[in-house]
């Protein structure tokens, strides 16, 4: 006579089997506290992270952020009233100054690398009184978009605002060109300043990294990328390969070290693929942008990868792709929903050319009020 065993009666049967000391409960309890406590506990400030809390930090964080930002400002403009005037006569990369600001300090620890390196301001507000402009005008060659019209426009008043974005940067870009005649130009707009070690990581790139065909004959290449948008799972499919990487190097590691201190004899794969997943699960929603920041020990760990569409506080064109860029951009009419960005990136395949963007960002991006998008409540998120 046979009996049959039910399957509740067999999986009561396995778990009776398992214990505290088993492989299996060990990482049930590793995943748990990890997810679910540890992570959270520090990464729950983090705004880019899956673990922030905005509802607890994201208006506190906002308001600090703009009282940060006011201070900056503030001294910045304390800095340039009390620097001599250079009337334009000296490049300002080579003043000496007691306490230089941003580019300019930037410039001057580039040092002789730096040498040929020029500041130029372009001013697109339609008053040429503008104070920004008047004030840094004593010590930047700047190009006043509107200055000598006949009225407050200078160009067709039913002009949208993306397409007047657009043909403001054009005449900048165009400007650059004119009055340098350079290699390269580097567009940043006003809501976006430098991180400390841009010049460095870009002789590195312009020397050794742009030297490659591929890379030379590029449209131009993006110093900024949006936070919320460099995790894994997003449109960008080249990050799967790296995600990927991320596990196949950390997997093997925590295995190694979870089998010495567990006295696991051997190795175990089913293990290593835990961890493998695990490691790749813990860097996303800890951030991917948190990670990044690791490539800033050295220039030659920044990574060059084909740009997105989004986002141009700070571009990079050499003078032959800024020439076709001119001519590219002529062609079409921003619009809301299709701004220069999109313009730009549009350009790409239709022309056939490519673009790439630098990891991790270059530039911060510090602008929280838009003149495209008014919002009379900005936050950081």
């Amino acid at each position: 006579m046979s009996t049959s065993t039910s399957p509740a009666a067999m999986l009561l049967r396995r778990l009776r089997r398992l214990s505290w000391g088993s492989t299996a409960v060990q990482l049930f309890i590793l995943t748990v506290v990890t997810f679910g406590l540890l992570a959270p506990l520090a990464c729950h400030r983090l705004l880019h992270s899956y673990f922030y809390l905005r509802h607890w930090h994201l208006n506190q964080m906002s308001q600090e952020f703009l009282q940060q930002s006011l201070k900056e400002g503030e001294a910045a403009l304390h800095y340039f009233e009390e620097l001599p005037s250079a009337n334009g006569s000296v490049p300002i990369v080579w003043q000496a100054t007691p306490r230089p600001w941003l580019f300019h300090r930037l410039l001057q620890q580039c040092g002789p690398q730096c040498e040929g390196h020029q500041l130029f301001l372009c001013n697109v507000e339609r008053s040429v009184s503008h104070f920004d402009a008047k004030l840094l005008s004593k010590y930047v060659p700047v190009a006043n978009r509107y200055e000598g019209t006949e009225d407050d426009y200078g160009d067709d008043p039913s002009t949208n605002s993306f397409e007047k974005e657009k043909q403001d940067y054009v005449y900048c870009l165009e400007s650059s060109l004119q009055t340098y005649n350079p290699d390269y130009v580097l567009m940043v707009e006003d809501d976006a300043i430098p991180e400390e070690q841009i010049f460095p990581v870009l002789e590195h790139l312009l020397r050794a990294r742009f030297s490659e065909p591929h890379l030379r004959d590029a449209l131009y290449l993006k110093l900024y990328h949006p936070e919320r948008l460099q995790h894994y799972i997003n449109p960008e499919p080249m990050r799967i390969l790296e995600w990927v990487g991320v596990g196949m190097l950390l997997g093997p590691l925590l295995t190694w070290i979870y089998m010495r201190f567990a006295s696991r004899p051997g190795f175990s794969w089913p293990v290593m693929l835990f961890f493998s997943l695990y490691s790749m699960g813990l860097v996303e929603l800890v951030g991917r942008h948190y990670f990044l920041e690791l490539r800033r020990l050295s220039p030659s760990l920044y990574s060059v990868v084909p740009a997105s569409q989004c986002c141009t506080p700070a571009m990079l064109f050499p003078a032959p792709a800024a020439r076709r860029t001119l001519t590219y951009l002529s062609q079409v009419y921003c619009h809301k929903g299709f701004g220069k960005d999109m313009a730009l990136y549009s350009l790409l395949r239709a022309k056939g050319e490519r673009a790439y963007v630098v990891e991790p960002n270059l530039v911060k991006h510090i602008g929280l009020f838009s003149s495209l998008r008014y919002n009379f409540h900005p936050s950081l998120l």
